[in-house]
């Protein structure tokens, strides 16, 4: 007899929520039930066969009859997924992680609740990742690295060791850190980028080596 596995939802019909969809497929761990999304006119809709149940509320009625109350933000925005992980919490839901099978995990990493790894991810040994951060896919995070929450890794990209990244930080495709750098909160790092330095809060850095720009 197969093992049950427990019923989760996933908040997010878009493009990253299909993403999601298919590692928490290939965990093996879970089964989803629902999906939930803040567009309305999104419910009904059908991704891989499971269908949008509809908005927050319909998500507190749904747990009031099935008692699902463990899921995940699959939106890609930080400042979105971060506020509705925020509000599931304060609503007494918990959040699962995300990690496809194809990702390699070091010694002594750790992962806050709500993040997804994507495939081919490698994140080394001692590194500690926020909660509902994104490792996107073939993403290169070295040793000794920390992530605060809400850091959003773009495919390709590349922290070497003993990188520090503050919350809601966007570091683009392709993006290099050369090691020991320290990257604040709320920056967006160009796709490509190579930072050289460390990078104050609330900037968006470009080029090789990154500058700041002007918003």
């Amino acid at each position: 007899m197969s093992e049950s596995r427990a019923e989760i939802f996933v908040y997010g019909a878009g493009g990253h929520a299909k993403v999601v969809i298919d590692i928490i497929e290939k965990q093996s761990k879970y089964s989803i039930a629902y999906l939930f999304d803040d567009d309305i006119a999104l419910k009904g809709k059908q991704i891989y066969g499971y269908s949008v149940a509809g908005d927050k509320s319909d998500l507190q009625e749904i747990y009031k009859t099935t008692g699902v109350s463990r899921g995940i933000v699959a939106i890609g925005n930080n400042l979105t997924r971060l506020k509705i992980a925020a509000w599931l919490e304060e609503s007494g839901f918990s959040l699962i992680n995300a990690v496809h099978p194809s990702s390699i995990l070091g010694r002594g990493v750790i992962i806050g609740k709500g993040t997804v790894v994507m495939a081919g991810t490698v994140v080394n040994s001692d590194t500690s990742i926020g909660v509902n951060a994104i490792i996107n896919t073939k993403a290169s995070i070295d040793h000794d690295c920390v992530l605060g929450e809400g850091v959003h890794m773009a495919p390709g990209s590349t922290l070497c060791g003993e990188v520090k990244i503050g919350s809601c930080t966007f570091v683009g495709a392709g993006a290099t850190v050369i090691p020991c750098c320290t990257i604040g909160s709320d920056v967006t790092v160009g796709a490509g980028a190579v930072i050289v330095r460390d990078v104050p809060n609330g900037v968006t850095v470009v080029g090789v080596p990154a500058r700041i720009i002007e918003g």
